[in-house]
């Protein structure tokens, strides 16, 4: 993973500096800036660095490079028509893997924390009941995943208070920050087994521009998300007859 480390910390780099960027040039063109971190947000890319990464990881695993798409990649749906999904592996008519990758840098987490929830639990369970109804035919169980990066800083990492008007909430919310709550989140995202892996990562925003990061658990490192998907990736190549 020595090799790896190095690429994942260029894609930190990358997310924090293309965040930077956006934000500078947001506007230049029509005299205005958005409110906030919007420039950003709405220019997307920063993520980009993670996906290729991913793709190249199943790639130099032994699956066909055209197989690997990214980007704006539509799914069948059962509660819906279809979804679109940053990275998916199809071959052969058979869908093999696909992956989720989010993100989110202050200041509105709260409302951002409970939109990525949603999003990842229902888009789940939309394509598992859709592998269900035959959907996805002829295709054997697909590998499912979930990345998220969250910005390291005081508004993230200081306790949030919660609300309790008719029921108390699970214990383990109390004084519990945004960080703790998106641990919790993916974690039970596996748990729950509504994706076969999951990645939490933290970066702070001038810290990030050298590449650095922290994983504040273990069960979601990048390490461990990236061996669970390059293990079904190593796995179908054989299959194939290809070699890493």
């Amino acid at each position: 993973m020595v090799d790896i480390e190095e690429r994942l910390r260029e894609a930190i780099r990358h997310y924090w500096t293309t965040r930077s960027r956006q934000r500078r040039m947001q506007g230049s063109r029509s005299g205005r800036r958005d409110y906030g971190n919007r420039g950003a947000v709405t220019g997307g890319a920063q993520i980009d660095g993670f996906i290729s990464l991913m793709r190249d990881l199943l790639v130099e695993s032994g699956l066909p490079e055209a197989a690997v798409h990214c980007r704006r990649t539509v799914l069948p749906g059962y509660y819906r028509p279809s979804k679109e999904w940053d990275l998916v592996v199809v071959h052969n008519g058979s869908l093999i893997a696909t992956i989720e990758f989010k993100s989110q840098a202050g200041p509105s987490y709260g409302n951002n924390f409970n939109n990525r929830v949603e999003e990842a639990v229902g888009s789940a369970a939309d394509l598992w009941k859709a592998y269900e109804k035959g959907g996805l035919r002829p295709s054997a169980p697909p590998w499912l995943g979930y990345f998220m990066l969250l910005e390291e800083e005081s508004r993230s990492t200081s306790a949030v208070g919660v609300r309790e008007p008719h029921f108390k909430v699970l214990r383990e919310f109390y004084n519990a920050s945004y960080a703790d709550r998106y641990r919790i989140f993916c974690e039970r995202l596996v748990r729950e087994r509504l994706y076969d892996a999951a990645c939490f990562m933290m970066s702070d925003r001038e810290k990030g521009l050298s590449g650095e990061y922290r994983e504040p658990s273990e069960e979601l490192s990048f390490e461990r998300f990236a061996t669970s998907i390059m293990g079904k990736a190593m796995a179908y190549a054989r299959r194939l007859g290809r070699r890493p």
